[in-house]
Formats: structure tokens, sequence, C-alpha cells
């Protein structure tokens, strides 16, 4: 079986690895902005207020449904915010505007690369390639039905411009999610050798935790030096 000539198998990962900034992992920012109880509420009911998350959780937004989404397992609010939060100016390479997906890979070097990438593009659009940022490690299983790119290398999506291979990976994964399939398996476009995956449906993302810390800091050029884990 296939979509769009590219093979659907079926497989098993016991541990992939996203990372993401250890800001997200601190104490909510509101508590010292408050004195009690009833004022971190209203705060909060504030700050729900602007919250993609929390509107996808309460009600959906547009291309995501509050169904899809996971609740009292662990880390839920992880997994929920990564496919609440899409960026309407900047698709990523199998996710579009109004809906975001679950990224990772089977190496954490192969995640230190695609970030790393990613961050320094961001860095030369500021024009300063100055900056510090801790990343932590999140673990997850993964299996079921998938789109496999790895027996397609050539495929057009995994073309290294954006501008050419975004537009295509997004149509791609409409395709594969429609099919009921749970992610895209794909050779690492910044990471040589490296093996990437990209669940497209919340549910599909199993037994989320924490590991450990990698903190990449640039020092005036476009390479990072990397430590960890820390």
């Amino acid at each position: 079986m296939s979509i769009d000539d590219v093979p659907i198998v079926t497989e098993a990962f016991s541990k992939t690895i996203r990372l993401v900034t250890t800001a997200r992992l601190r104490a909510a920012v509101l508590i010292p902005l408050v004195d009690n109880e009833d004022e971190l509420q209203a705060l909060a009911e504030i700050e729900g207020a602007t919250s993609s998350r929390l509107t996808a959780q309460d009600r959906g937004i547009s291309g995501l449904a509050a169904n899809e989404l996971v609740y009292d397992v662990p880390h839920a609010h992880f997994i929920n915010a990564s496919f609440a939060y899409a960026k309407p100016q900047e698709p990523n390479r199998f996710n579009g505007a109004e809906r975001g997906a679950w990224y990772a890979a089977l190496d954490v070097t192969t995640c230190l690369r695609e970030v790393g990438y990613h961050l320094t593009n961001a860095l030369a659009d500021a024009g300063d390639y100055n900056a510090t940022v801790d990343y932590a490690e999140m673990f997850c299983s993964l299996a079921g039905e998938f789109l496999d790119l790895r027996q397609v290398p050539d495929h057009p999506s995994l073309n290294p411009e954006k501008a050419k291979a975004y537009p295509i990976g997004n149509a791609l994964a409409d395709s594969a999610r429609a099919a009921g399939l749970n992610g895209i398996i794909y050779p690492s476009v910044r990471h040589t050798g490296g093996t990437c995956l990209v669940a497209l449906r919340p549910a599909a993302v199993q037994s989320v935790r924490q590991g450990a810390v990698y903190r990449m800091t640039w020092r005036g050029t476009p390479t990072p030096a990397i430590e960890g884990p820390l």
C-alpha cells in the first residue's frame, strides 16, 4: 500500500526524542505576579483567553478539534501544545498554518542538528548570532502505520529548500492523516544519516517522559557550541 507512491509501513519505536526549550518546563510565570490563589486564577483566565492550547482543549480551533487532543496522560499539555501552536507565517515541512505536529528523531544528535538549523536561521534574520538556549529531551513512544520516506529519499518533500519542499510535504501529510495514518518517517534533511518522525495526531504520541538537558550557545557565528547532557 502507498500514498502518492510513498509506501505505508507498520512500525513501533519505543523511544523517540523531541527537544523543547527548558523555559517551557519552568513553574508558571504568573506566580510571581500575584499574592494569593484568587489573583492567580484571575490571571490564569486572562492567559487562557489568548492561549491556543487552552482554546483548542476547550472548544477546538481551526484545523484541530477538541476531541482530537489528549487528556489525563503525562505531559498532555506538551502534546496538545505541539498541535495547537502552528505558525501562520512559517509552516513546517509536514504541517501548515492551522495545525501543528509532533516532530521527533531517533537520536539526540539529529534533534540538535534540526533545532540548531532553524534557530540559526532565526538568528540570521535578527542579524545577531548571540544566544544561549537550553533544550530538554522529551522521549515518547510511537507505533502504528506511517508513510515511509526512507524508501523514497529523493521525494520532493525532502528538498532542502523550504519553498520547494514544504507545500508538497504539507499536502502529503494531509493525505496521510486523511487515510488514518499516525505519521511520517523520513530521513533528516539537516543531519545526514539521521531519521526523523512526525506524528500527525495527538493520540499517536505515547508515554511521554523527560530526559537530559542540552545547551546550545551562539557566540557571534552561525555554528553553535553544544554542551550536554547537563
